[in-house]
């Protein structure tokens, strides 16, 4: 029995579902029964295979961290995300997402992003594809993700700021959702994360599968073992974390770790530590663990860094926290920051800010020195040097 897969009618446990404008409502439908068959068929799977292969550059390679190991007693390995074309896992999504689009006849993408990769994966996909594309980019996010942004005008996207909230990610997606009730005939919403409705956590899962589906060839070919004792993945939204637990979700062997951006401190009113300061609510078309007020307004996000800047989570984590089979910690800006460093001096690999959360969760855990950890790095730090370089004196 898979315990912590989707339901037929699109539940992770108690979290998930489809709460949509009665406007969507078709557009939902549809995708919901058409995703399935889609996704599986043949024609998609040689596709959508071919450009993971010959565009992205997969597999991304699973490479033995000998001085990371060295300093926390473990057999420490990075999955390599950060070495996909576009430089990072999002591209993974947005390729099967613009793909499926075109196979049900859509015309326009739009899609939301944070800390601009999404939005650079998507914009890089339509390009290849001959698609336009609006992304819709908090003004906040825009100012500390310039190089992102210059990217997807030059991939011939249009970038629209947003400037309602604190002008990040959530208010993003608001606008996103906004345009895709104008516009429901011929637009496809790419999201970017494993939230949303029905069937979008699901979608997203499936096209990041990848992931785990490589871990497993990899870890047996490089420990001939054929599962890790840790794995190990930010949460945000949560795609790199699913694609990264997908293929172990059921197998108990496998602790899974996750890190949110906790940002100045989860019992703080600075924080995007969902899972440890969230309660259960609506958000963006489901129901999952939201930072909000006593009656259900939602708080404002605070994160260092702008992909994991959001008030919600997928609700496969919300499921997977509640019942215990993930442990969630919470991570610190500071925190978060000393990791990158250290993985830049001991490695010579720079990560994405996201990337660095479940980073500094290595020292909080005391491994053994048989243990196997896998730990994927979503993406590359180019597009945070600006933040580094201003939050040097937390490394």
């Amino acid at each position: 029995m898979d315990t912590y897969k989707i339901s037929e009618n699109g539940y992770y446990g108690d979290f998930g579902g489809a709460y949509v404008p009665e406007v969507l409502y078709k557009c939902i439908e549809e995708l919901k029964h058409a995703y399935i068959g889609l996704l599986e068929s043949d024609d998609f799977q040689k596709e959508y295979r071919a450009l993971l292969k010959d565009y992205v550059g997969r597999p991304s390679p699973l490479y033995e961290a000998k001085r990371l190991s060295n300093k926390y007693n473990a057999r420490i390995l990075l999955k390599r995300e950060d070495l996909n074309h576009t430089g990072a896992h999002k591209i993974n999504n947005a390729i099967g997402q613009v793909l499926l689009a075109k196979q049900m006849g859509k015309t326009r993408i739009i899609a939301e992003t944070g800390a601009g990769q999404h939005g650079v994966a998507t914009a890089t996909v339509c390009a290849l594809m001959n698609m336009p594309c609006t992304i819709y980019m908090g003004e906040t996010d825009i100012q500390r993700q310039m190089p992102n942004v210059e990217r997807m005008k030059m991939l011939g996207a249009t970038v629209s700021s947003v400037t309602s909230g604190n002008m990040t990610l959530k208010d993003a997606v608001n606008e996103a959702i906004r345009d895709w009730c104008c516009h429901p005939k011929d637009t496809f919403y790419v999201m970017g994360s494993a939230v949303g409705p029905h069937p979008y956590p699901d979608i997203v899962a499936r096209l990041q599968s990848i992931i785990s589906e490589e871990i497993k060839v990899q870890l047996h070919d490089k420990t001939g073992k054929d599962h890790p004792d840790y794995l190990m993945a930010c949460v945000g939204g949560g795609s790199n974390a699913i694609g990264t637990f997908y293929f172990y979700l059921e197998d108990t062997r496998v602790k899974l770790i996750a890190a949110e951006a906790g940002g100045q401190g989860w019992n703080t009113p600075f924080t995007a530590a969902t899972i440890h300061s969230g309660s259960v609510g609506i958000l963006h078309g489901s129901k999952t663990l939201v930072l909000q007020t006593a009656d259900g307004q939602v708080k404002e996000p605070f994160s260092i860094s702008a992909g994991l800047d959001y008030p919600g989570i997928g609700p496969v984590h919300a499921h997977l926290a509640q019942t215990g089979r993930a442990k969630v910690y919470s991570i610190n800006d500071d925190e978060a920051v000393r990791a990158a460093y250290e993985l830049t001096r001991l490695e010579g690999i720079i990560p994405a800010l996201e990337s660095a959360h479940i980073l500094a969760v290595l020292p909080k855990i005391k491994f053994k020195k048989s243990d196997v950890v896998v730990l994927t790095v979503s993406g590359r730090g180019d597009k945070d040097m600006q933040t580094f370089f201003k939050y040097r004196d937390y490394a």
